[in-house]
């Protein structure tokens, strides 16, 4: 457990700093850009997270589970097979990606320039993926968050800078915007490339145990494609929010350019504030993952119900405080992005989409080590359809509009929340209040 709260503690501290300056990011972007430009921004970047998606496979959670569940003589001929594979797949989406991107009318309304970044964007994020799976696994968490500080602080510093000495119009500066992300991700690549060839070379000098092609591929493709199918859902939901939400308020009486704008102050301004704090959950899933795992394939339930019990106490402690904040200070919070008296409304209506989701963010890492992958994209399905229904019916309505769209989002992410946790209670064999252990679900 010492490996878990020390890595969890280091994951922690270093996101918090890179989380401040994401605000920072955000603040610079939304003084440049303004509502309209954000709400452009916003819109166009879960497309370029769902070509992430794809270009990672999910490497880091298999490759991290594999990793955690074997011992040390396997890990070198996996790696080896890995990167092969890495550089088969890499080719492959590249290949699609020329030829699909140009044809894709979301890029219409952009910078031409943008297609060319996406494509650059993917063999950055394959085999860095590689290398970030190795490091989850033998719980390099120092690697990890230096790598996750470097994007942050190399984005935020080339913004500044360009936007400092140069002006631009709308297209070319969500043009720049997009070249700093890139460039942040070439800078990571680099260092977890550099960091994991040091480490390859001493791997190399140990004993090993070689592995067929087959039985790699069919162990890593066993978490990837699932996980990937999740994130996939993932990615094209919030890839088709940005038009679905416009559409209903469109419906509901608001101009095109309206719903643009109120879609900008919902994620540019609300949410950029209120998953400040989800950088605790998202480093407890990086360290739950292979901590989960191990525990697993040991059928160490004790240890099981302990972390389960540690990740909800952690979330209580600085969810339900976090949330509060928000709500007490929304008005100063969101006037640092703009002056604006509708985003202080959406972020203090938005307090129990955070707050499950903080919950949620970990629970899926648990679920994930104990390998309940299709259940966690059976939850995310499920909990979306449910939140679409809401945002369409009450956000198409002139009474509710934006008020409905929120009470969808809110709704959908108790759903998701609740599911995860009945299902590893169930799983790990504990009651839903943890007063006795009952018969486990193999």
């Amino acid at each position: 457990m010492t490996s878990f709260f020390k890595g969890t503690f280091l994951l922690v501290v270093v996101a918090f700093i890179g989380e401040c300056v994401e605000f920072f990011i955000n603040m610079v972007l939304a003084n440049e850009l303004g509502e309209v430009g954000m709400g452009l921004y916003m819109s166009i970047l879960p497309v370029i997270f769902f070509i992430v998606v794809l270009a990672s496979m999910e490497l880091p959670v298999s490759i991290s589970k594999f990793i955690a569940e074997k011992e040390d003589k396997y890990h070198l001929s996996m790696l080896q097979h890995a990167i092969r594979f890495t550089v088969l797949f890499t080719i492959v989406l590249v290949i699609l990606a020329l030829a699909i991107l140009p044809i894709l009318p979301v890029f219409n309304h952009y910078h031409p320039y943008i297609r060319g970044l996406v494509i650059v964007l993917i063999p950055l994020v394959s085999f860095s993926s590689v290398a970030r799976g190795y490091f989850m696994g033998v719980q390099h968490m120092g690697k990890i968050a230096i790598a996750n500080f470097l994007r942050r602080i190399v984005q935020l510093t080339l913004l500044v800078i360009v936007y400092n000495l140069f002006q631009f119009e709308l297209d070319k500066a969500i043009l720049i915007a997009l070249c700093t992300l890139i460039g942040s991700e070439l800078i990571v690549f680099v260092y977890l490339i550099h960091t994991f060839f040091l480490q390859f070379k001493l791997i190399k000098h140990k004993s090993a145990v070689r592995l067929t092609g087959k039985s790699v591929r069919k162990s890593l493709m066993s978490v990837s494609l699932p996980t990937t199918g999740m994130r996939i859902t993932h990615s094209i939901s919030h890839a088709i929010q940005p038009f679905l939400i416009k559409a209903a308020l469109m419906k509901a009486g608001f101009s095109g350019t309206m719903a643009i704008e109120h879609f900008g102050l919902l994620t540019g301004v609300a949410f950029s504030i209120g998953f400040f704090p989800a950088f605790i959950a998202h480093s407890l899933s990086t360290v739950l993952i292979p901590t989960v795992s191990e525990a697993y394939a040991k059928r160490d339930f004790a240890k099981l119900r302990s972390l389960l019990q540690q990740v909800i106490l952690m979330t209580f402690v600085y969810g339900i405080p976090a949330v509060i904040i928000f709500h007490i200070f929304a008005e100063p919070l969101t006037h640092m992005f703009f002056d604006s008296d509708i985003a202080p409304m959406y972020l203090k209506l938005l307090w129990p989409y955070f707050l499950f989701h903080f919950f949620a963010i970990p629970m899926q890492a648990f679920l994930i080590g104990i390998g309940l992958i299709k259940d966690t994209l059976l939850h995310f399905v499920w909990s979306t359809v449910v939140m679409f229904i809401m945002m369409i019916i009450l956000g198409s309505q002139q009474e509710f509009n934006m008020i409905g769209i929120i009470l969808g989002m809110n709704t959908g992410a108790l759903l998701v929340m609740l599911m995860h946790y009945v299902t590893i209670c169930k799983k790990i064999g504990v009651s839903l209040f943890f007063r006795k252990p009952v018969k486990q679900s193999f």
